[in-house]
């Protein structure tokens, strides 16, 4: 159990820094993805102008990730070349990150800090999009939620780097190393 999370821990350490892709607001839900260059990270909100920034202040899912190499192994299952961001309804595309690991991590983009919590699963909008199969494809996939622990500007471009947790990196309540 111990040595589990030490291995874990390890391999986080080795995590070099990634770059954030892609931002893209959702006005309303089941609405339009504005894609933009850069956003403003409001903590316990979201990102300014997406519409979570509405909903119950200090939520877990403020913002989501996804990273482009969960977009392109979706893409790979659907036998599709490319996948508009746009189509998979997340905030933010990063790269050169295993996401895997990024799971309970804090991650500073720009001058915005983000917490990781619970995966981010499909929906039946995906379905939609990308047409039947895509949620089972996307299913392991969907990336990340995150709350903002402190606010500050982001942009494409932006590095996208691992800080070292303050305390353990998983929640007690879901630990899931112990028997």
């Amino acid at each position: 159990m111990d040595s589990d999370i030490r291995f874990l821990e390890k391999l986080r350490q080795e995590i070099t820094s990634g770059k954030l892709e892609w931002i893209g607001l959702r006005t309303e839900r089941r609405g339009e993805i504005k894609i933009v260059e850069h956003a403003e990270a409001l903590v316990g909100l979201g990102l300014e102008g997406d519409h979570r920034c509405l909903k119950t202040p200090g939520s877990a899912r403020q913002v989501t990730i996804i990273s482009r190499e969960y977009i392109h192994q979706i893409a790979q299952q659907l036998g599709k070349d490319f996948i508009d961001p746009v189509s998979l309804r997340r905030n933010l595309v990063i790269s050169g990150m295993n996401l895997n690991l990024l799971r309970f991590q804090r991650l500073q983009i720009g001058e915005a800090i983000f917490e990781t919590s619970a995966l981010c699963d499909p929906c039946s909008r995906i379905d939609e999009n990308l047409g039947k199969g895509a949620a089972a494809a996307m299913y392991g996939y969907g990336g990340l939620c995150a709350k903002i622990i402190q606010g500050g500007h982001i942009a494409v471009g932006d590095a996208v780097i691992r800080l070292r947790p303050v305390k353990s990196p998983i929640p007690a309540s879901l630990n899931l190393f112990d028997t």
